[in-house]
C-alpha cells in the first residue's frame, strides 16, 4: 500500500468506525441523497452500496470537498420497496434540499425512480438497474454505471463460449431458470429472444430474437420462472433441471442469497452440466454459503480487483488498487463489485460537478452526455461515455469464474487487461 493511501485509509477507518461519514460542520455543505435497500430482499447489495458511497464521500472530504464545500451524504433505507424509495427521493429533493442524488440498487426500484427524478430535473446516475426498458423512456438525465443493459449479458456469454471452447466441445443444450424480477427477466429476454415491452403501455422496446441461446448454437431444453418473493422449492427445481439433461445451466437470480440456494440444490441433486452461469454470486457471501461447490461457476461482473484502471477522485489520481486499499482499511475486508459500482457513481457525479463548475443538474447531465471514448469519465470501473439513451458505449461485461475453492478469477474478454486466468471447462461436477 502506498504511504499516501495508508495515511488516508487510517483516517477513513476511524471515521467509518464511528459512523461519521461526512459531518456537516459548516452551513455551506453540499448535500447528496441516496435511498438504498438496507433491509429487505436486496439488503446485502444495499449495505455494500452504502459502503461504496460512504467511502467515496469520505475521501472527497479528506481531499478538500467539492469546490471547497464539504459533502454530506444522506442515506435512507427504502426496505427494498419501490414506493418507499420514491417517497424518499421526493423528500431528498423537496425537504432535505439535496443538490444531487445517487441512484439506488435494482431495476425494480430504478425503473419508477427514473420518472420521478426526470420530473424533478435531477441527474440520475444508476449503480444498478440494467433493464433496457429503464433507458427507453425518453429521459436525457440518466446514466448507467455498468457495462450494458441486462438484455445484452448474453452477448458476452455467447462470445465466451465461441472464443474459449473448441467448437466440438461446446454445450449443445441449455436450461434457463430465473426469478420473476426486473433484472433477471431482462437477462432472460436477451437469452431467449423475447420481445421487450414497456410495462406502462405495452409498447415494443426491443425484439431480442433469435436470442443468444439460439445464436450460440444451443437448444433450450428447460425453462422456469420462480416468484420474486417467498420461493423455497429449490430441490424440486434443481431436480427438474437435472432431468432435462441440459449441458449448460443458466440461473438468473435476484440476489446472492438466491444464487446460494440454487447452487446448494444443484449440488444436493448432483447435477452435472458442462457449464454453469449465474447472474449473481461474485460476493464473498456466495462462496461462504456454497464452498467448493462454487468451483467452475461463471458469473458476469462489472469490476474486478485486479483491473488496472486509473481514475481521479478529489482532483487527484486514484487507481483501482487505491480503492481496494482504502476500502479494506475502512471496513476490514476486501470490496466486491457491489461497493465498487456505487463508488464509481460517486466519482462520476463529482467529475460532473467539477466539469461544470457547480451543481446544476441539467448542466451536469449535458456534461456527462458530452463525454466520448477519448474524453471519458474515469472511474474504478474504467472509462465511461454514454449513448443517447444513457447506456455505456463499447463496454463489455467482464466474466469471472470461481476456481480453487475461493478464487474469483477474471477469464473473459481475454484482451481486456493483463492477468486473465484460463477458464476451467468442462465443469468437473459437484
Amino acid at each position: 500500500m502506498h504511504m499516501k493511501t495508508l495515511l488516508l485509509s487510517t483516517a477513513l477507518a476511524a471515521s467509518m468506525a464511528t459512523g461519521a461519514v461526512a459531518p456537516a460542520t459548516a452551513d455551506d455543505v453540499l448535500r447528496i441523497g441516496a435511498s438504498l435497500p438496507i433491509t429487505g430482499n436486496f439488503s446485502i447489495n444495499g449495505l455494500k452500496h452504502k459502503q461504496g458511497y460512504e467511502l467515496c464521500v469520505s475521501i472527497i472530504n479528506e481531499r478538500g470537498g467539492i469546490h471547497g464545500r464539504e459533502v454530506e451524504l444522506i442515506v435512507s433505507d427504502n426496505r427494498s420497496d419501490p414506493a418507499t424509495a420514491i417517497a424518499q427521493y421526493e423528500r431528498f429533493i423537496n425537504v432535505d434540499g439535496v443538490e444531487a442524488v445517487f441512484g439506488t440498487f435494482s431495476s425494480k426500484l430504478s425503473f419508477p425512480l427514473a420518472n420521478v427524478l426526470a420530473r424533478n430535473g435531477m441527474l440520475h446516475p444508476l449503480p444498478a438497474g440494467g433493464a433496457l426498458r429503464i433507458y427507453r423512456q425518453g429521459h436525457d438525465n440518466i446514466f448507467y454505471f455498468q457495462p450494458n443493459a441486462a438484455e445484452y449479458v448474453g452477448a458476452t456469454l455467447e462470445g465466451l463460449i465461441e472464443d474459449l471452447i473448441p467448437e466440438g466441445e461446446r454445450p449443445q443444450s441449455a436450461a434457463v431458470v430465473h426469478a420473476d424480477d426486473f433484472f433477471a427477466n431482462a437477462v432472460s429476454d436477451g437469452l431467449l429472444g423475447n420481445e421487450v415491452r414497456n410495462p406502462s403501455d405495452g409498447s415494443l422496446v426491443e425484439n431480442m430474437a433469435p436470442g443468444f441461446i439460439a445464436s450460440a448454437g444451443m437448444e433450450l431444453v428447460y425453462t422456469e420462472t420462480w416468484p420474486e418473493e417467498g420461493f423455497n422449492d429449490w430441490l424440486r427445481l434443481a431436480n427438474s433441471i437435472k432431468r432435462s439433461g441440459a449441458q449448460m445451466i443458466i440461473a438468473l437470480t435476484s440476489s446472492a442469497e438466491e444464487a446460494t440456494q440454487i447452487t446448494r440444490a444443484l449440488e444436493t441433486v448432483q447435477a452435472d452440466p458442462r457449464l454453469i452461469y449465474l447472474s449473481q454470486g461474485t460476493q464473498a457471501e456466495f462462496h461462504e454459503g456454497v464452498g467448493a461447490a462454487s468451483d467452475g461457476i461463471i458469473i458476469h461482473t462489472s469490476w474486478h480487483e485486479d483491473a488496472p484502471f486509473d481514475s481521479v477522485l478529489g482532483g487527484q489520481p486514484f487507481t483501482n488498487g487505491d480503492f481496494v486499499d482504502a476500502f479494506s482499511a475502512a471496513y476490514g475486508h476486501a470490496p466486491d463489485e457491489d461497493s465498487a459500482i456505487p463508488f464509481a457513481v460517486c466519482q462520476g457525479v463529482e467529475q460532473a460537478m467539477l466539469g461544470t463548475g457547480g451543481t446544476d443538474n441539467a448542466a451536469m447531465g449535458e456534461w456527462l452526455g458530452a463525454r466520448t471514448q477519448d474524453d471519458p469519465v474515469e472511474t474504478v470501473l474504467g472509462s465511461f461515455s454514454w449513448d443517447e439513451t444513457g447506456l455505456p458505449e463499447n463496454k463489455p461485461f467482464l466474466m469471472t469464474q470461481w476456481q480453487n475453492d475461493g478464487e474469483l478469477n477474471f477469464i473473459y474478454p481475454t484482451d481486456a487487461f493483463d492477468g486473465v486466468a484460463d477458464m476451467q471447462f468442462p465443469r468437473s461436477g459437484f
